[in-house]
């Protein structure tokens, strides 16, 4: 995984597992902010790439469905310079939804402030120590569970049937989440940007990790494998 170019704080519990440096993409989230690391991005991009596909968790998630959407809404003739995305618990930021025009209810704001100040408090070193595994828990009242049907016109507050058509993710991708992660919202949010015939969900049954269980592991190979035929089949 690439670095992010901002020497940052360690994300909650992360400095249990992983020792210093530490780098993140935006250490502020704003349109700003986000518009700065795609900067920095186009430029990675444009030194290394084009590439096969890109694989990202969390942030990374944030990162480049940002670039996918800014890239729709902006230079929609160009094509992206990876040919598929795979998005593990992870979703796009609601202010870059808003610099593009995107119509935020309420509901869709409150659930997704409770849910990124769950995933703090779980995540967080005091949880991990206190509970491990067990502390992970979906956003209280919300059902992220992988066979629960979505209604397209409320996606927790968000109505897709009224999304603007070019706000679409235009390459295959494959979205992971865990119905335990307080930001599963977010996952499932960030699916509905991708084309339904380009694109697979899958709930690992986590939380904000990716459990380190052998069906879990196969299921995502094949699920490489298959978002990889399919970038290549266009």
């Amino acid at each position: 995984f690439v670095d992010g170019f901002l020497p940052s704080a360690p994300a909650a519990g992360v400095d249990l597992f992983y020792p210093p440096p530490y780098y993140s993409f935006w250490n502020d989230l704003t349109v700003e902010s986000v518009r700065k690391s795609l900067k920095w991005l186009r430029g990675l991009l444009a030194r290394n790439g084009p590439y096969d596909g890109v694989m990202c968790f969390s942030q990374g998630c944030s990162l480049i469905a940002s670039f996918c959407l800014y890239h729709q809404a902006e230079t929609p003739l160009q094509p992206l310079p990876f040919n598929a995305a795979i998005f593990i618990c992870g979703g796009v930021p609601f202010q870059v939804l808003d610099d593009l025009g995107v119509d935020i209810t309420k509901e869709a704001w409150e659930i997704n402030q409770k849910s990124a100040k769950a995933l703090a408090e779980q995540a967080s070193t005091d949880a991990i120590l206190k509970a491990g595994l067990d502390r992970w828990t979906s956003t209280e009242g919300l059902n992220t569970n992988g066979d629960a049907a979505l209604d397209p016109a409320n996606v927790f507050g968000l109505d897709f049937t009224k999304m603007p058509k070019h706000l679409q993710i235009k390459v295959p991708t494959v979205h992971i989440y865990g119905n335990k992660d307080p930001r599963s919202t977010a996952s499932l949010q960030l699916a509905q940007f991708s084309d339904p015939t380009l694109s697979k969900t899958y709930d690992h049954g986590g939380g904000h990790d990716v459990p380190r269980k052998t069906n879990v592991s196969e299921d995502i190979a094949r699920l490489v494998e298959w978002v990889s035929w399919a970038a290549s089949v266009r």
